[in-house]
């Protein structure tokens, strides 16, 4: 009959004979697996990070430096980039906030109902276009008022009145070399028999002797426009009164502005014909 021999009690192993197993440490073995989890958790969640952070780097660098497209800009993101010369169109269904560039016109005084008079506006010599009358550098042109036919410009006593054509003596001082003006050249001044010019000083008409100066250049230029009363006839505007024009009044040749209280207008047209000496 075998021996049936007990396990010896684990309150007194050394007591019974009995010695544990020491070779090995309890629980080792979960350990084991503990670590290699956990170490597998580790490197699983670095990887899921690295693949999830990989193909924003990739995108960022793909479109570093690409201005962003109306799509990806509607959340709020602005775009700097710089509009190309030729300019793009609208996208479709998108409303364009460029700014025309045309500028708005104001609508005038009689569109609006205004009541107030308004001053018809003088003839310029900037906005309109010159005639021919002056002519070319060096030509004889005698002065005729449009008003009063049988009179011209004539140079007595050093002033410059309208008088009627007598002798020989008076057809010389009715005729003048128009010149290009001395302080512009579109314009023209009127120098007289004797070498003097033709220049307004306290706005009365006179002739009298260059002495080179800017302001007497520009007293003895005037600009040559349409006349508004009598079609083929001129009108003398100063240069360095713009806005005021030579007329006769009581045949004196003065400058005056010309505008809405301007009186006898028709004082202010002259034709310009040739030299009657």
């Amino acid at each position: 009959m075998p021996d049936n021999k007990s396990r010896p009690s684990q309150e007194q192993p050394w007591e019974n004979g009995w010695a544990p197993d020491i070779s090995r440490a309890p629980g080792t073995r979960r350990l084991w697996l503990a670590g290699g989890l956990a170490v597998a958790t580790i490197v699983a969640c670095v990887t899921a990070i690295a693949l999830n952070d990989k193909p924003v780097d990739d995108k960022s660098e793909a479109r570093q430096g690409q201005t962003l497209s109306d799509e990806e800009t509607e959340g709020g993101l602005i775009s700097f980039a710089t509009p190309s010369a030729s300019g793009s169109p609208t996208p479709t269904g998108k409303k364009s906030t460029t700014a025309s560039a045309s500028p708005k016109t104001s609508s005038s005084p009689e569109a609006q109902g205004s009541s107030t008079p308004h001053a018809p506006a003088a003839p310029s010599a900037s906005s309109t276009t010159k005639p021919s009358a002056p002519g070319p550098a060096a030509t004889r042109r005698s002065v005729r008022s449009v008003n009063y036919p049988d009179r011209y410009w004539h140079v007595s006593g050093g002033l410059v009145k309208l008088d009627q054509v007598g002798g020989s003596e008076s057809r010389a001082d009715s005729t003048f070399t128009v010149v290009k003006g001395l302080a512009d050249s579109s314009c023209a001044t009127f120098v007289t028999a004797d070498g003097t010019y033709l220049r307004h000083r306290d706005f009365v008409l006179r002739a009298e002797r260059n002495d080179g100066s800017a302001l007497f250049k520009q007293d003895a230029t005037f600009c040559a426009v349409p006349s508004s009363y009598a079609s083929g006839a001129v009108m003398l505007e100063s240069v360095n009164y713009p806005g005021r024009f030579l007329r006769h009044k009581n045949f004196a040749l003065r400058l005056d502005a010309y505008g809405y209280g301007s009186n006898h207008r028709e004082d202010f047209s002259f034709n310009l014909v040739d030299g009657l000496a």
